[in-house]
């Protein structure tokens, strides 16, 4: 019996290394002795036969116990020994975000980001502006020169290049910061002569911190306004830019990219709800009807000063001196089928006559949706707002407010419309087409000045007193064209045509039309237009 059961065991822990399998004989032998010995001495009946096969399947189970106990310690040894493989790169996201591993400074992690890009820009009007079409509104009329001039530029200004810097967690708080820029600036010493000696400039710079437990998060610095469309919830690095080559974007984009301090509270991954108070800016509009030998407004009328250079302020851009951050609260909901946004704006503007101030407020109601039709192939979005005084949220750049005879400041009803429909025919192309409007109403006002005798004469914005007669030729007559309503289409498609070990290459195609009617008066309603064609180059070097 003895030999049997050595035989056996050795065959059980022959796959074992050989230092465990030494241990588990001597173990086996020990038992045996043990144990079958006193047996053996006793009679050979059939009861003690039993009781040595129990007796023998007792030790047995011993014996694989100890073996299993030797098994999980030795792949505990081996886990430690082994480091943990890197996690693998998150999936490609906006144009511009960091994507890739990151690599480590400290107890930070810092992930880089953004493009190269060669950028070929065709007008048949003549902008003189570069890969940033100029706002909308402001497509030359026909009394200048160059609506009969076409444009062709070629630029790399919009090569961007962005950072995003990790901290660890730290009590609950994961902080971070995102840094994103490229070359659109155009200081006075600027141009496209010899050195191509453009400015670098902030699209955005900010720091965020979210609370893994409660959900809140925190944004300071500068950053896409709250009124952006987002792609889920209302965090960062989330907005729904539009894939247009144009820095401009498209007409009836709701936007702006500024300093903020915004609160989000993610109650779920369903819902969060967020308040935004953003660095002010109006747009005026201070036309008028009143012969230059007359004074159009009081004396001492303040409303949109230049810029003081010693201040660091550009001296040649006109900055109002609005009394208050604008202020946007929305909503987003992501119940699993699309995102979809409802938000408020709230605006104070402000203008002086001499030592009298006067504050007037507008604001609006937005919001936006965006529906994944079939599952990463076909999906439409929509997004609007609606309001008084809120011009300067749309890429049309409308006035905000207008002016009244006595200086003070009227805001203008407006709203804005966009709709896109995005197209996936395989996982390297996406193909789009956008159509939007910016509109606003007529806001005006008749006066009494009298100079020589009693006239009437015309204020405000979109007067039919306004003479239009001279905007449909080079005649030199007077054009006011006050901008009514901005429509375009734009259409288009991204191309990765190399993803891999080296980033990814993208050939974009951009083509857009807008037009622009103006309100009607003396001498009719004069409109304008625009055809705009773009090819990019554009090479990921960070992502794949």
């Amino acid at each position: 019996m003895t030999p049997n059961l050595l035989s056996s065991r050795t065959t059980l822990a022959a796959d074992a290394p050989d230092h465990r399998r030494c241990g588990l004989i001597a173990a086996a032998v020990a038992l045996a002795l043990g144990t079958v010995s006193p047996v053996l001495a006793q009679s050979d009946s059939s009861q003690e036969i039993q009781q040595l096969k129990d007796q023998m399947r007792q030790m047995q189970e011993k014996l694989d116990q100890l073996e299993r106990q030797q098994q999980a310690q030795q792949q505990a040894a081996a886990a430690q020994a082994t480091p943990n493989p890197p996690p693998p790169p998150p999936p490609p996201g906006a144009p511009a975000r960091p994507a890739g591993p990151g690599i480590a400074a400290g107890p930070l992690t810092i992930t880089f980001g953004g493009f190269t890009e060669l950028a070929s820009i065709y007008r048949n009007r003549n902008e003189i502006a570069d890969v940033g079409s100029v706002p909308f509104s402001q497509i030359p009329v026909p009394t200048a020169s160059n609506y009969y001039l076409s444009e062709f530029r070629e630029s790399a200004r919009q090569s961007r290049f962005a950072m995003l810097t990790q901290g660890p967690e730290w009590n609950g708080v994961k902080p971070e910061a995102y840094l994103e820029t490229d070359f659109l600036g155009a200081a006075p010493t600027a141009n496209s002569r010899e050195s191509n000696s453009y400015n670098l400039r902030v699209r955005t710079f900010y720091a965020d911190a979210t609370w893994v437990d409660t959900g809140l998060y925190f944004l300071a610095g500068q950053s896409w306004s709250l009124a952006t469309l987002y792609k889920n919830g209302l965090e960062a690095r989330q907005e729904d830019v539009p894939l247009t080559i144009d820095a401009q974007y498209v007409a009836g984009f709701n936007w702006t990219r500024n300093p903020q301090v915004r609160i989000v509270e993610k109650f779920s991954d369903m819902f969060s709800l967020g308040i935004s108070a953003e660095s002010p800016q109006g747009v005026p509009n201070a036309t008028n009807n009143v012969p230059s030998t007359l004074s159009a407004y009081p004396a001492n009328t303040y409303y949109q000063p230049t810029g003081n250079a010693a201040g660091l302020l550009d001296n040649a851009t006109g900055y109002t001196v609005d009394p208050a951050p604008d202020v946007i609260v929305k909503a987003a909901l992501d119940p699993g089928w699309g995102h979809y946004e409802l938000y408020g704006l709230g605006r104070a503007f402000r203008s002086e006559v001499g030592t009298a101030s006067n504050t007037v407020y507008g604001g609006g109601i937005g919001g936006g949706f965006i529906l994944p039709l079939v599952q990463d192939v076909l999906s439409v979005q929509a997004s609007g707002l609606i309001g008084k005084g809120i011009g300067r949220y749309g890429s049309s750049q409308l006035p905000d407010v207008t002016l009244e005879p006595n200086g003070d400041f009227s805001p203008i009803r407006e709203y804005s419309a966009l709709v896109g429909v995005f197209y996936y025919p395989w996982p390297s192309l996406q193909t789009y087409i956008y159509g939007g409007r910016e509109q606003a109403s007529a806001d005006y006002f008749d006066a009494t000045i009298t100079a020589g005798g009693t006239t009437l004469y015309g204020y405000g914005y979109g007067n039919p007193l306004y003479n239009n007669s001279g905007c449909y030729d080079l005649a030199g007559k007077k054009c006011v064209f006050n901008a009514q309503t901005v429509d375009e289409v734009t259409a288009g498609f991204w191309w990765k045509y190399y993803r891999g070990p080296l980033g990814n290459l993208q050939l974009g195609l951009q083509l857009a039309y807008n037009q622009v009617d103006a309100f009607s008066g003396v001498g009719g309603a004069p409109s304008t237009n625009v055809f705009e064609g773009e090819v990019s180059f554009r090479y990921y070097p960070f992502q794949k």
